[in-house]
């Protein structure tokens, strides 16, 4: 019994102290500050300028060619690198450019879509580099028509192929 009522009584204190910081905190005046946090730029910074930064495939067919070059200039005056290119899902693949893009160069980000998903898409492929921008962000989008009735499972061999049981 005293157990149980020493715990109460330390609850208590503690709900009575928090309250108490509340009450006090809330009186007092904040003061908001209007300023804005100025960020240096480095003027020799490397740049990344995609032609577009989104592409509408509108309608593909099933298992079709899914796949599309973002074409980019490095504007800069230092070389680009891209450290990472990342799919917002597995079935967007981006291939970059593993060396460096000297300045006035252009080069290109592949992305490969999987066209064995039947229905409208839209991902984005996550570009990080060591540009004024660290961090762009690709879109993909369009529409996987059904497949066709006529072909042939994905697990069956071809008629005529070596593998095809009599």
């Amino acid at each position: 019994m005293k157990k149980i009522l020493l715990t109460l009584t330390m609850i208590a204190a503690v709900c009575s102290f928090s309250f108490a910081q509340t009450e006090t905190s809330a009186k007092v005046p904040v003061k908001q500050v209007s300023e804005e946090v100025e960020t240096k730029v480095d003027p020799n910074a490397p740049t990344i300028d995609f032609e577009k930064e989104v592409h509408d495939f509108e309608k593909l067919d099933y298992a079709g060619d899914g796949t599309y070059d973002f074409v980019f200039v490095n504007n800069g005056a230092t070389p680009l690198i891209i450290t990472n290119a990342k799919g917002s899902c597995g079935c967007t693949v981006p291939r970059y450019p593993r060396e460096a893009i000297a300045p006035g160069e252009s080069a290109k980000i592949n992305v490969r879509y999987d066209t064995k998903r039947v229905g409208p898409f839209t991902k984005t492929v996550t570009i990080n580099s060591n540009a004024s921008t660290p961090v762009k962000v690709l879109t993909i989008k369009g529409a996987v028509n059904a497949k066709p009735a006529d072909a042939t499972p994905l697990n069956k061999p071809a008629e005529g192929s070596p593998l095809e049981k009599n």
